[in-house]
This record gives C-alpha cells, sequence and structure tokens, in this order.
C-alpha cells in the first residue's frame, strides 16, 4: 500500500491529467458535501415536507441536492483511473526492482486489486445516491 501512495507521488510529478482533474474537482466536491450536510439536518429536523411537497421550493431543493450528488459521483467516478495507476505503477516499481518475489507479487496484485476495489464501491454508492434523488424528482413531475 505504501508502494501505490508512492504511485500517487509519481503522478504528482509526471502531471497525470486524471490526477489533475481530480484536483481540480476538490472545492466542488467540498461544496457539495456542506451543501449535503445542511440539507441532510433539515431533513433530520422535520423539512423533509419541503422537500417531499410540490412547488418551486421543494423542486429547487431537490435540483440542489441533485447537482450536489452529480459533484461528489463525478468525483468518484474521476478517482478510479487515478487510484487503478497508482495500483499498476506500484506493482510495476515493486516488480523491476525485485521488491517482492514470485509469491509475493502475487499477493501484493491481490491486496492492490483489492484497495482500489473499495473506490469502485464508493463510486456505485455515489451513483446509486445520485440517481436516488434524480428519480424522486423525476417521479414527482407530471409532464
Amino acid at each position: 500500500i505504501a508502494a501505490h501512495e508512492c504511485g500517487h507521488a509519481v503522478q504528482h510529478a509526471k502531471a497525470y491529467s486524471m490526477l489533475q482533474l481530480r484536483s481540480a474537482l476538490v472545492p466542488v466536491v467540498n461544496v457539495s458535501s456542506t451543501v449535503l450536510g445542511y440539507l441532510n439536518m433539515a431533513l433530520l429536523f422535520g423539512a423533509g415536507a419541503i422537500f417531499y411537497g410540490t412547488g418551486a421550493v421543494s423542486e429547487t431543493l431537490l435540483l440542489i441536492i441533485i447537482a450536489a450528488n452529480l459533484g461528489l459521483a463525478a468525483f468518484s467516478l474521476i478517482t478510479l483511473p487515478v487510484e487503478f495507476d497508482a495500483s499498476n505503477r506500484a506493482l510495476a516499481w515493486m516488480t523491476t526492482k525485485g521488491v517482492v518475489t514470485s509469491q509475493e507479487h502475487t499477493m501484493a496484485k491481490d491486496a492492490l486489486f483489492w484497495a482500489a476495489m473499495t473506490y469502485v464501491v464508493a463510486a456505485i454508492g455515489s451513483l446509486a445516491q445520485l440517481l436516488y434523488w434524480v428519480m424522486i424528482f423525476m417521479g414527482r413531475r407530471d409532464d
């Protein structure tokens, strides 16, 4: 896993485009997370009627939730190639430098793969959350 983190350092040094894109999206994620935090607190304290009601206010709030979740989903999806690339760089480095034996190589490859898969699960969860709110929004429309 430490080699994986070194893979990120190499990405940074080589100006890996997907890492730069992900870094550019950090402010979007920060705003999205903050907005969703406030809206979730409002839901917790009984503002659900506003969200699930009808009218311009509830429609606007749902669109804000969708936009914020879209930002988070985009970040999650863009993170995938960054993480898999860092793992691939780590595995290649460990192989070429003889850091691991052939038996350890298989275990390292497996560990790096499953570590990267945690990001796949996070991306799926992010997309599911986005689709949840889109379906609520679309289900309320009469057109």
